[in-house]
């Protein structure tokens, strides 16, 4: 009688560790762990700080005139052009900006929720603030400030919605008449130092996500992140500056 007893306590127990959750498929197994949402969000990362670059490089054509900075951007609606039709490959990479730019906020919202689950009751001393520095504490106020940024700087020089001197074709002309409205230039440099913050703490941590994380190479992280930033984001607001005042456009 006791040991049915038990065998009826036993089955009535509530399991701790929760349902389990298995597939047969390993890339969905590995996206519900933590190991694969770091990882997805380091990749993607990688992936949008490549971008990052790569605008901000494309860019300096504008110190070169309109006619080297329109060039630019129509060489980039006409990627492949005719082997693919016009402004397909252009669409194709925007496509992609867009899926990794999903996965990094996905991945990061998923890992917080995760985190916060795994430990309810924060810490009740100062130690998260000692160990993590400023960029690290501001991850997720900074993503924001990004997004809006980023979805502003499409509606200004891509669709035109808030520019009113907007011309379709006309990237050197646009840029300059944005950028030189004080208010507007000053919404790029918010914009871009926000992004800097996120960048500088996203490099120097995207190695510990994919697991490459030793004492010995933190001074070379360091170093990476902060030369990053530094060259994109500093050129970047050059950009906006030299607009402004006139150095470039006038």
């Amino acid at each position: 009688m006791t040991q049915a007893m038990e065998r009826r306590e036993g089955a009535d127990a509530p399991d701790v560790n929760g349902p389990h959750r298995s597939s047969s498929n390993l890339l969905i197994d590995f996206w519900r762990s933590a190991v694969g949402k770091k990882w997805v969000m380091a990749l993607s990362g990688v992936g949008l700080m490549g971008f990052v670059f790569a605008h901000m490089f494309g860019n300096l054509k504008m110190f070169m005139g309109r006619t080297a900075f329109d060039a630019y951007a129509e060489g980039l609606r006409s990627l492949l052009y005719p082997i693919m039709p016009h402004g397909w490959v252009l669409w194709a990479m925007r496509i992609g900006l867009i899926a990794m730019f999903a996965a990094h906020i996905v991945s990061a919202a998923q890992l917080t929720a995760m985190n916060r689950r795994a430990r309810p009751i924060r810490y009740q001393s100062p130690r998260d603030y000692i160990a993590a520095n400023f960029a690290a504490r501001t991850m997720r106020w900074t993503g924001i400030i990004v997004a809006l940024y980023l979805l502003y700087h499409l509606a200004d020089l891509t669709w035109g919605w808030v520019n009113p001197d907007f011309v379709h074709g006309a990237a050197y002309d646009n840029l300059v008449a944005s950028l030189s409205v004080p208010y507007v230039a000053a919404i790029y440099l918010v914009g871009n130092i926000a992004l800097g913050i996120h960048l500088f703490h996203g490099a120097w941590s995207m190695f510990q996500s994919m697991g490459i994380n030793s004492p010995r190479y933190n001074g070379a992280r360091k170093a990476f992140a902060a030369g990053f930033v530094v060259v994109t984001i500093g050129m970047n607001c050059v950009f906006v500056v030299a607009i402004l005042t006139g150095f470039v456009g006038s």
